[in-house]
């Protein structure tokens, strides 16, 4: 039996009550710190281990033209300094720096204008794409239980994409926005996208990637911001999606939507036990800030691009082992 109007104006009028007493109930573990930082400090250890075979094996299919004056630094250790100045949150000029003083140990030396073009640099871009697909077939994700969720990345240090979020549509662009989709199993990111415009843009940027990536998506969970019969039409009809319906929801919609809408009311409890594993989401992006920082130092569009799939590539590189 599909939900009357009726019934679900009975259940949108508890929702928050519900919500509530299922938080109050099911609140998390508070986090041990000192197991935190032991499994962060392997992740680095490992992720040390994998770096460099990791990316000699995406550049190498990626050709160049020989024309011209051949490059100081190959692709190989353009995409290596790319990815170690976004996880020590340098400067252009600091990493240049860094650069001189082990240049004698990694064979790296250049100046910091050469580090800032590297954001840019096509093949550099090329090389990041099959390290994240890379990344994917060797951690063997074929069918995942995920969840999706947005964050903005602020273009000024000055600006805090949580503490000023009346201003993050602002037409001056002080924000950057980014969606990940991640396998509620391995904790990897199965798709990103970003966006100057919108969550929504970077969402739809996020899901064309996934489609290549051929990874079956068999239950997702979204925020409210997508709590509406067409965001069920995106996904393939024997995925299982968990949605919260918004105050002003309606049965209207496809046959999906009404039985989300019944499965809600006949047994909240157990929908919302399965609703907020999106938790996962949440504090992947929180630790994915915490590693990389909030802060994009880049000015160019392109650029500020790269910089935040270089976090999204971290998050993954630290999940490998």
């Amino acid at each position: 039996m599909l939900i009357t109007n009726k019934e679900l104006s009975g259940l949108l009028k508890k929702m928050n009550g519900i919500i509530e007493l299922y938080k109050e109930t099911h609140e998390e573990k508070e986090r041990d710190y000192k197991t935190y930082e032991e499994k962060l400090m392997s992740r680095i250890k490992t992720a040390s281990n994998n770096l460099a075979p990791l990316i000699r094996d995406a550049c190498e299919s990626i050709k160049t033209s020989k024309r011209g004056k051949p490059p100081s630094l190959s692709i190989e250790k353009k995409t290596n300094i790319l990815l170690l100045k976004h996880l020590f949150d340098l400067s252009n000029r600091n990493m240049a720096y860094m650069l001189c003083f082990f240049s004698a140990l990694t064979g790296i030396g250049t100046s910091f204008k050469t580090v800032e073009r590297i954001y840019s640099n096509p093949y550099v871009k090329m090389a990041l794409h099959n390290l994240f697909m890379l990344l994917l077939k060797k951690k063997g994700i074929k069918k995942i239980n995920a969840s999706g969720d947005g964050t903005g990345y602020s273009l000024l240090i000055s600006q805090h994409y949580n503490s000023n979020p009346k201003k993050k549509y602002s037409k001056k662009r002080k924000y950057r926005f980014s969606f990940a989709i991640i396998d509620l199993d391995t904790g990897m990111y199965v798709a990103f996208g970003t966006s100057m415009k919108s969550e929504k843009d970077a969402f739809n940027k996020a899901i064309k990637l996934l489609k290549e990536t051929g990874i079956e998506i068999e239950s997702m969970r979204l925020d409210k911001y997508y709590s509406h019969s067409g965001t069920l039409d995106i996904f393939d009809e024997k995925a299982k999606i968990y949605l919260i319906p918004k105050k002003n929801a309606t049965i209207k919609g496809s046959y999906r939507w009404k039985r989300m809408l019944r499965e809600i009311l006949d047994d909240t409890f157990s929908y919302l036990k399965e609703y907020y594993k999106r938790n996962n989401s949440e504090s992947g992006i929180s630790a994915d800030k915490r590693l990389c920082g909030q802060i994009v130092h880049q000015k160019r569009e392109d650029r500020i691009e790269t910089a935040i799939s270089c976090t999204n590539l971290w998050h993954n590189i630290m999940r490998l082992g």
